[in-house]
């Protein structure tokens, strides 16, 4: 009996210490004041890039920066292309009326069957707008791209990419007098850039997908 009373006492003593013990840890954790810290949030800084009619008006011939990485196939292509144009934007307008993420004038439009009224609102039609016209300069310079691709002109690196990207900025036309004459005939733009420049910029990329057409068909939604 003494037994049971003595183990009952034990029992008794060391649940009142516990119970002593973790109010004294609460009444620590209460008094004492927890350290608040400071986060200060990460600042990006972005820089603005002009673009060709912009840097005409400041008066600078170098370009500011560069395209993020993109891969050498189609998109990287297109996309590059596109900064380089509007920095991608779709609803850009420039100095001299040229439309949209590619830049398009109202006669390419036209020759494309597009109708310029409603084409800033339409992102879809803008991507096939640039794709029928690449199809189309790629037909017409077939023979050249068969021909010059490789070659060395004014110490540039002929390439497909290159051939069709000088296309999209002076027509065609202008590439073709480029590369029979052998750089004796070039053009530049309103806004002063080469074909050579576009010749070398966009040279390199793969754009063996791209079929050449005469007439692309878009389907306009």
């Amino acid at each position: 009996m003494k037994q049971i009373i003595s183990t009952n006492i034990k029992w008794l003593f060391f649940a009142g210490l516990t119970f002593v013990l973790v109010g004294f840890a609460n009444d620590m954790l209460d008094t004492h004041t927890i350290e608040l810290v400071d986060i200060k949030p990460v600042t990006h800084h972005f820089q603005y890039v002009p673009i060709q009619d912009e840097l005409k008006q400041s008066n600078q011939k170098k370009e500011i920066a560069k395209v993020p990485f993109v891969e050498k196939d189609f998109v990287g292509f297109k996309e590059a292309l596109a900064f380089k144009e509007s920095q991608g934007k779709y609803d850009r307008v420039n100095s001299l009326g040229y439309l949209g993420k590619y830049q398009f004038g109202k006669s390419t439009l036209k020759d494309l069957n597009i109708n310029p009224k409603g084409f800033l609102k339409n992102p879809l039609l803008q991507e096939k707008a640039f794709l029928a016209n690449l199809e189309k300069n790629k037909w017409i310079l077939r023979k050249e791209i068969k021909k010059y691709s490789g070659k060395w002109i004014n110490g540039v690196k002929i390439t497909e990419s290159g051939i069709l990207a000088a296309a999209h900025l002076g027509g065609a036309g202008a590439v073709q007098q480029f590369l029979w004459s052998y750089g004796q005939k070039t053009m530049q733009d309103a806004y002063g850039t080469k074909i050579e420049h576009y010749l070398r910029k966009f040279s390199g990329y793969d754009l063996s997908n791209i079929k050449p057409k005469k007439q692309p068909v878009i389907d306009v939604e």
